[in-house]
This record gives C-alpha cells, sequence and structure tokens, in this order.
C-alpha cells in the first residue's frame, strides 16, 4: 500500500531554471566558442572504460576509445586527449565521468590529478538520454552518445571535495551496521538451536543475550534435566565458580522453567555444540560493534553533528550515522534540501487537471540517508516525550503508521538544520526536557570502558563545537556527574574520575569540597 500524504492548502510560488546550479556548461562555452569546447565522456567498467571526445556541437574528435584501469593505460588516454585538444583547438574541456560504484574513481582521479575539471553523470541519466535516440540497443558506443547529449544539457555535476572527517565517519557507521545486522542473523540462528535443545527457554525470558547468567546455563548446562538436578543452590554456586554476580531470582526462575520443560528435540548436544559455536561468532561480532562505536564516539566529537547528543533519545551511533551520510552541513542551504535528498517527501505526477501530489516516498534517493533519519525518528518516539505525544495524537487521527515515521523524521531534519547550521544546542518550544552532551559522552565512555586519554579528546573536541553561552550548563552537569562517578567501584570510573575535574577547569570551573555532604560543588 502507497504511503499517502495530506495535501496542503497554499503553494508558495518557486522561481524555475533549467539548470543545476553545479551542473551550468553554458558560460564556459560562450567564453570560448561552441567549437572551441569539448566533453571527453567517459563510460566506466570494473577492468577498464571507454570514453569519447566530442566539441559541444557533438562533433567527434576522439573515437570511442577503451581505457585499461592501470597507470599506463591513463597516461596513454590523457596524452591523446592532450594531443586532441592541440590538433583541433580546443580551448576549454569538461571530463563526464558516468557513476558506476566504485569503478569510476581511479579514471577519475587519474584525470582530476592531471588538472582536468571532472563531473559525475547518473546512470539513470543515461539511460533516460539513451532510450530516445537508441530505445532497444544499449552499448557502450551508444551511453558514451547519451552521456554527451546529458553533458550538454548540464547534467554533469561537479561533486563536493569530500571531507577526510566526514568519509571517516560514513564508512565506520556503514562498516558497524552491517555488524549489527550479521549479529541480528546470527542471534537469530542462535535462538533455533536453543529452542531445539531447551524448548521454551527463550521465550520464557525476555532476552536470553541481555543476562550473562542466562547465556552461560544454555551454554554450559544445556538441558532442563541438568538444571533441576543442580536446583537454585547449585545454579548459585556454578555461577560463583564462574565469576559471575548471581541474582537468585533469576536462578529460581530458570528452575521453574526446567521443572515444567518439554523433552529436547535430538540430537541436542549437536544443537548446543552448534550454539556455542555461533555465540563465539556473535559475541566477537559485539566486541567489534562496541570498538567502532567508541570510534564513532571520538570522530563525532570533532563535528557540529555532536550537537545532537543534546536532543532526548539520540545517542552516539545515531548521530554518528545521520552526520556521515548527511556530510558537512555547508551542503544544504535549508532544511528543505535534506528531506529532499533523502525522499523524506511524496512523489508527485501532475498533467494538466490532474494532479497527484500524495504518492509514495520517491524511490530514486539517498536511501542511506532516509534509513538513518527514519530510525532516528523510531527512537524518539519512543525515548523523547515531544515526539512521544505527537505520534500518540496522530495515531488518535488513525494516521498510517510509515507516515507518522515521515513526519517525524522531517521535523527531526528541520530541527537538526537549526542545531548544526546556527551552532545551537537543543531548544525546543514544545520540550522541557534537554540531554547534557558531554555528560553523555562520560556515560557512553564508561559504557563502553574507553581509554580516558580518548575520553578527554573527545571532550575538549565536543567542546569547541558547544556554543559558548552553554558551557556553564555543561559544566554544572558534568560535575554532577563527577560525584556519580567518583562513588563507583573499578578502574575505568576512577580513571575517569581523575580527568573531570581537569576537564572542568579548562572550563574555567574550579571545585569545592562541600562541608556537608562530602561532595564537590561548583565555584
Amino acid at each position: 500500500m502507497a504511503l499517502k500524504f495530506k495535501p496542503r492548502n497554499s503553494r508558495k510560488t518557486r522561481s524555475h531554471a533549467i539548470h543545476k546550479p553545479r551542473g551550468v556548461v553554458h558560460p564556459r562555452v560562450q567564453a570560448v566558442g561552441p567549437e572551441h569546447f569539448a566533453f571527453l565522456c567517459v563510460d566506466c567498467a570494473k577492468d577498464r572504460s571507454k570514453m569519447m571526445l566530442a566539441d559541444f556541437y557533438g562533433r567527434v574528435l576522439v573515437e570511442p576509445t577503451t581505457v585499461e584501469h592501470d597507470q599506463p593505460g591513463f597516461e596513454a588516454a590523457l596524452q591523446l586527449v592532450r594531443d586532441a585538444m592541440t590538433r583541433h583547438g580546443v580551448k576549454d574541456l569538461i571530463v563526464v565521468v558516468e557513476r558506476t560504484g566504485r569503478y569510476h574513481g581511479p579514471i577519475q582521479r587519474a584525470f582530476a590529478k592531471a588538472g582536468f575539471e571532472v563531473r559525475v553523470i547518473h546512470p539513470y541519466t543515461t539511460k533516460q538520454y539513451r532510450q530516445p535516440a537508441d530505445p532497444d540497443n544499449k552499448t557502450d558506443d551508444t551511453d558514451l552518445s547519451a552521456i554527451h547529449r546529458a553533458a550538454v544539457n548540464g547534467f554533469g555535476v561537479l561533486e563536493h571535495e569530500p571531507n577526510p572527517i566526514f568519509v571517516h565517519l560514513q564508512l565506520l557507521a556503514r562498516h558497524r551496521r552491517r555488524f549489527v545486522l550479521k549479529q541480528v542473523v546470527l542471534r537469530q540462528q542462535q535462538l533455533e538451536h536453543l529452542q531445539s535443545y531447551m524448548p521454551g527457554y527463550s521465550r520464557y525470558f525476555t532476552d536470553v543475550f541481555d543476562s550473562e547468567i542466562l547465556l552461560w546455563v544454555a551454554k554450559n548446562l544445556g538441558s532442563a534435566a541438568e538444571i533441576v538436578q543442580a536446583g537454585v543452590d547449585g545454579l548459585t554456586q556454578l555461577i560463583r565458580i564462574a565469576k559471575i554476580s548471581t541474582h537468585k531470582p533469576t536462578f529460581q526462575k530458570i528452575v521453574a522453567w526446567a521443572r515444567s520443560a518439554p523433552s529436547a528435540e535430538e540430537p541436542a548436544a549437536l544443537h548446543r555444540r552448534f550454539f556455542i559455536d555461533l555465540d563465539a561468532d556473535r559475541s566477537a561480532k559485539v566486541q567489534s560493534i562496541r570498538a567502532i562505536e567508541s570510534e564513532l564516539a571520538e570522530t563525532l566529537s570533532q563535528t557540529p553533528y555532536i550537537l545532537l547528543l543534546g536532543v532526548p533519545g539520540i545517542n552516539v551511533a545515531s548521530a554518528a550515522e545521520f552526520a556521515g551520510e548527511m556530510g558537512p552541513i555547508e551542503h544544504y542551504v535549508k532544511a528543505r534540501a535534506i528531506t529532499g535528498r533523502a525522499g523524506l517527501r511524496p512523489s508527485r505526477h501532475q498533467s494538466d487537471q490532474v494532479d497527484h501530489h500524495d504518492g509514495p516516498l520517491p524511490q530514486r534517493a539517498n536511501h542511506d540517508l532516509r534509513r538513518a533519519a527514519l530510525m532516528i525518528a523510531d527512537n524518539l518516539v519512543r525515548c523523547n516525550e515531544h515526539f512521544g505525544v505527537l505520534a500518540q495524537g496522530w495515531r488518535a487521527k488513525n494516521a498510517d503508521a510509515r507516515d507518522i515515521r515521515v513526519r517525524v523524521a522531517g521535523r527531526f531534519c528541520r530541527i537538526a538544520f537549526q542545531m548544526i547550521a546556527g551552532r545551537m544546542t537543543y531548544r525546543h518550544p514544545c520540550s522541557k526536557q534537554r540531554d547534557y552532551i558531554l555528560k553523555k559522552l562520560v556515560g557512553f565512555a564508561l559504557d563502553h570502558e574507553i581509554d580516558p586519554d580518548q575520553l578527554l579528546r573527545s571532550l575538549d573536541a565536543a567542546t569547541v563545537q558547544i556554543p559558548p553561552t552553554d558551557h556553564r550548563e555543561e559544566a554544572d552537569s558534568l560535575a554532577g556527574e563527577l560525584a556519580r562517578v567518583q562513588k563507583m567501584r573499578g578502574a575505568g570510573p576512577k580513571a575517569i574520575g581523575q580527568i573531570l575535574p581537569a576537564v572542568l577547569a579548562k572550563r574555567g570551573v574550579s571545585l569545592i569540597p562541600s562541608t556537608t555532604s562530602g561532595e564537590a560543588d561548583l565555584a
């Protein structure tokens, strides 16, 4: 069923332009003359590409030529192009490369390094310009002709220079997402085997994988009979030997399940072995995810997207994923540019008096950015009071669940644009809740056992992104977190408790021991 949108009562008039700002070529063509302006069109593949040089009018100057993706191949192609430019009096040239996954990267970089302006064209655009001229004939040569026609009409666009921090952030976030998906698959496989040799065990408890005790019992005892034989006292002793913190009500519940459990599926020992093998793989994935998340926190702190941690319901992982897919906020002139790129808008079909402006979400959009925004929307509905109330009101009016997700994601994008572009903390007029960024980073560091030196770097970098007017509030929250950390046990909290006073001192805040409670007060 297609997702429907409510029509708007009023529409703003917009100015129209045929060419996109980064695809305009006509001023340069006019400056040198069409016969002295040329396009080098490149159709890419994995190991080799095919290129063709033609002037603005379409007169072919270099016939379609194969270019091997190696250094000698690139050097030969560059020399061929330069000779043709000299021979035909070409004064200005643009290289237009069709985007093909990552395969277009080598030849794109080779021409850019040689000093040529390189533009990128989408394969969908090539297809649309090929079909009218060669509807049933797709070859490399017909694609090159289509690329030339599209480039003349301004569809070859300049790409922004990649920002190393955001490239790093995007690759890390996507790598983490792949590990998360693999971990989900492993958990499902484990649950199938667990159901075979311990039927009903996983359904009797909320989540077997969230409890160290439940998981240990499933791996080391592995049958209801052994659990009944051990009893509550036996389980308690075994868990203590394994150096796992004990919880007697949990043991009572495990024994209660074992006494009413049905018989296992044979061969139960083999299913248990598979469960243990898969759990080793799952545990390795969990450790990798935690390591990546620790690196994400440090990288995110170097960008203004760290301000999103001030929004209740947004954590380091979701903010980092959104930031990596967004890139620098300077690339967006307004919030609508974000929702437009993510495809968080209805598709439209209008002809004469017919106007279907409430169609489904566009298929051609940045799906990674859309997924990140919708994932945050789900978190906001669950964990943010303001968005939770909004969603509840929309449900009361029988709004489609998918429509609610898109509405929340759209509102979040507008809020995020104001916060990040304006370098502001979360100050929504309809929401009294606000999380403190530095406090959230400290809590994240404790949960992930991050090295204190890395945490100190993250806090210093995050403070640069936070507006100076909010430094005092952030320091207040950090001082409260310091008092809590100092009461905790373990080497990690003690080490973090030692660096927090230094962090506060850099913000111009000193700590005075309280005479009444013994805790530190701000001065």
